[in-house]
């Protein structure tokens, strides 16, 4: 919870704090924004295949610890000493918390339920984004986006569908997955700036690697050489995804990139069904398809809106 950077699970991302650049290059940032979301799920399947036969916390803790030893000497090179401590560093720790919570959320979800599904749920994040960002940020949303929202909404309880089976709790896990991970995304916006987007991403990795280090001793079950293969592996593959998006948004804007992140769930039906053997069914596929229109016309609405400010203000000059 693949899009934001989105160290994690990368559900739907948003772009990573750091100073804004002019994106120059679209196409190769939303080629490279696909091929992040076709990475992302190998990591979320490593972490659903490790949570048979190791606690979902001692997962979470791998998926963070491995992440930040690989990113951390990358950092260390890449960044002088003054630029590796960010502005407003307390809003940065709730951040990552959020990330961390979400994180686990999903896992927890994924180690219970089809990927498919748990994704599916995860990107209501974008709506609940939307839904929040007049409280939180300040931003004006019309009639219009909220009825997206709505419509999304409507499209999670496809996916959930209460009255027609029991409502199962790794459901739930998914969907506060989802809301959390939009608290992270309205976090990032509100620090955009005040660090460079790599040293973001090694806070959010260091805070997970080191609260889920004080947890994990209470939960450890010893890996075997195995276990502990894939665990480095799932840092890896989460480090290589995390990075394409950063680069990504370095080359494209957040709008015109924000529906390509729904190519997620394709790779991710691929590898669900391939090493599970889990395929979404009828209704769920529906769901997933208003889900995604609804996130779909958010963003050529922002990217609308955004374009008559620009030509406003160009008028104005």
């Amino acid at each position: 919870m693949t899009t934001l950077p989105a160290p994690v699970m990368v559900p739907p991302v948003v772009a990573p704090p750091g100073p804004p650049r002019a994106p120059d290059r679209p196409l190769l940032g939303i080629g490279l924004m696909v091929l992040a979301m076709t990475i992302v799920p190998l990591m979320d399947g490593l972490a659903k295949a490790l949570s048979a036969d190791y606690p979902v916390l001692q997962v979470v803790w791998a998926r963070y610890f491995f992440h930040f030893a690989i990113l951390l000497p990358l950092v260390l090179i890449r960044f002088k000493r003054r630029e590796l401590v960010p502005r407003r560093p307390l809003f940065h720790v709730v951040r990552g918390g959020f990330l961390l919570v979400s994180t686990v959320l999903f896992f927890a979800a994924i180690a219970a339920m089809p990927m498919a599904d748990a994704i599916a749920l995860v990107f209501i994040s974008p709506l609940v984004v939307t839904a929040l960002s007049p409280l939180v940020l300040g931003e004006q949303v019309g009639p219009t986006r909220y009825s997206a929202v709505l419509l999304g909404c409507l499209g999670a309880l496809i996916i959930v569908r209460p009255g027609f089976a029991v409502l199962q709790i790794s459901s739930l896990f998914a969907l506060a997955a989802g809301i959390t991970y939009a608290f992270y995304s309205l976090s990032t916006r509100k620090l955009s700036g005040t660090a460079p987007p790599l040293v973001t991403l090694a806070y959010t990795a260091l805070l997970g690697a080191v609260v889920m280090s004080l947890v994990v001793p209470f939960f450890w079950v010893t890996p075997d050489l195995r276990g502990l293969g894939l665990m480095a592996l799932m840092g890896l593959v989460a480090a290589i995804g995390h990075f394409l998006v950063i680069r990504a948004f370095e080359l494209a804007s957040a709008s015109l990139l924000a529906p390509y992140v729904y190519s997620e769930i394709v790779m991710t039906t691929i590898v669900g069904f391939v090493v599970f053997g889990d395929f979404p069914d009828r209704w769920t596929w529906i769901g997933v398809a208003v889900v995604i229109a609804s996130g779909v016309f958010i963003s050529l609405r922002e990217t609308q809106l955004a374009r008559r400010a620009a030509s406003a203000t160009q008028l104005q000059r």
